[in-house]
């Protein structure tokens, strides 16, 4: 099957590659730098197939481009897929496959390590290192045995953290639609979301990007917990409202902040913006404070994950040129 890959990086390149191989070099993957938008998506003409990342556009306009020019699936890196027109795909005759799970304990572990870094003030106290400067004054921390954390999102990754979480001795709270006998199972308590907010001093964000959960972290939310919570991010960027962060840092309702995701990531994230100068006044603003951790989309990056993502992947490719229907489809709610 002829396959283009949008936003490829030399690591995606490798990864695919070697499970491309795996699978006798059965896909020919032709691959492509730029992100795919508008503008790119005639880049694709001839290819059955598009394999697309997190922050690839997938809107009615750039489908039926990419349908005109034959290609027939979208084989998505990613579990997520709030930035696909599923309604469109359906409608155009374009399948979308996905990456259910590559390797929660990534995403987990990462989280983990940025509840942390903020709390012992890692990031400060390495820069300060670096100068010559060994003063704790501004470091401290508080332990993590007795403290309540709460984890909104019952799924497979908000389950590592709660394990993880219990191990330091937290008191885990989860919140979630959709009642699940395995919090219990593992010590944590099942609550609503009002409650899980007014009495965590930790809360980590798990959950998938629906209508429902857009801004699901708003100045309202903020209200409603303990002033100077700690509140992480390694779900998706719109779950949280991104200028009422900057309100919530600047009264103290928010002590710690960790992002790995941003609402606007797509112009910013996997990219080398070193030499210029950012035009989001919000992120750079969150850039100014202390006791805000970001890194750039990068929770999901293990070795481990990346082989899975690849080999979820050919196997969607595969399982679609032999039946017509890829392993693991994305199906329209509409």
């Amino acid at each position: 099957m002829r396959v283009t890959v949008f936003s490829t990086k030399s690591y995606d390149r490798r990864f695919l590659d070697l499970a491309n191989s795996a699978a006798d070099n059965r896909h020919q993957l032709r691959y492509i730098e730029a992100r795919l938008t508008q503008d790119s998506a005639a880049l694709a003409n001839g290819a059955q197939a598009v394999c697309a990342f997190v922050n690839d556009v997938l809107d009615r306009p750039v489908l039926e481009t990419i349908a005109g020019g034959g290609t027939r699936l979208v084989a998505l890196r990613s579990a997520g897929f709030n930035h696909v027109d599923l309604p469109a795909a359906a409608a155009l005759g374009i399948a979308v496959a996905r990456v259910p799970a590559y390797s929660p304990d990534a995403v987990a572990e990462h989280t983990i390590a940025l509840i942390l870094s903020l709390n012992r003030n890692i990031h400060r106290a390495y820069a300060r290192v670096r100068e010559g400067n060994f003063a704790l004054d501004g470091l401290l921390g508080f332990d993590l045995r007795g403290r309540t954390a709460g984890i909104i999102g019952a799924g497979k990754i908000g389950r590592a953290v709660a394990r993880i979480l219990k191990g330091f001795g937290c008191h885990v709270l989860v919140y979630d639609p959709a009642p699940s006998p395995k919090i219990a199972a593992m010590g944590a308590e099942q609550v609503p979301l009002a409650k899980l907010l007014a009495q965590s001093d930790i809360v980590s964000l798990h959950c998938p990007l629906t209508p429902e959960t857009h801004h699901l972290i708003d100045r309202e939310a903020l209200a409603g917990m303990k002033h100077g919570v700690m509140l992480i991010n390694t779900g998706r960027g719109a779950l949280v409202d991104a200028a009422a962060l900057i309100g919530g840092l600047k009264s103290g309702a928010i002590g710690h902040l960790g992002l790995d995701v941003y609402e606007e990531e797509g112009d910013l994230f996997f990219e080398d913006m070193s030499d210029k100068v950012l035009q989001d006044d919000i992120f750079a603003r969150l850039l100014t404070f202390p006791n805000v951790l970001i890194t750039g989309h990068q929770a999901f990056f293990t070795a481990e994950a990346m082989q899975e993502i690849a080999r979820t992947t050919v196997q969607n490719l595969s399982s679609f040129e032999d039946a017509g229907k890829p392993a693991h489809p994305v199906r329209s709610r509409a």
